[in-house]
């Protein structure tokens, strides 16, 4: 899996730097793990800043357009990061 493939302590930084990323631009205040992007009020300038603060703390590239097609949750916005993370082309 992909703990395998970046290791488990960078896994979980990973994790842990989205869910913050997440919360802090959706101003999440409880736990809503099911909840999607646009359930938790996500607009076209909160997908702008979750994307660049990805790009910019883990330097992963996401698409802002996948935001918006895909309507993440917390959970698989950042399988999607990590995926990407594992991907010979990233970055």
């Amino acid at each position: 899996m992909t703990g395998k493939s970046i290791g488990h302590d960078r896994e979980e930084l990973i994790r842990q730097r989205v869910a913050d990323i997440w919360r802090e631009v959706l101003t999440v205040s409880g736990d809503q793990p099911d909840a999607t992007f646009f359930e938790l009020s996500g607009d076209s300038v909160a997908a702008v800043r979750i994307v660049s603060r990805i790009e910019e703390d883990l330097d992963v590239l996401i698409d802002v357009g996948d935001i918006f097609e895909d309507d993440p949750t917390l959970a698989s916005l950042t399988d999607s990061v990590l995926h990407r993370t594992t991907s010979p082309a990233h970055g």
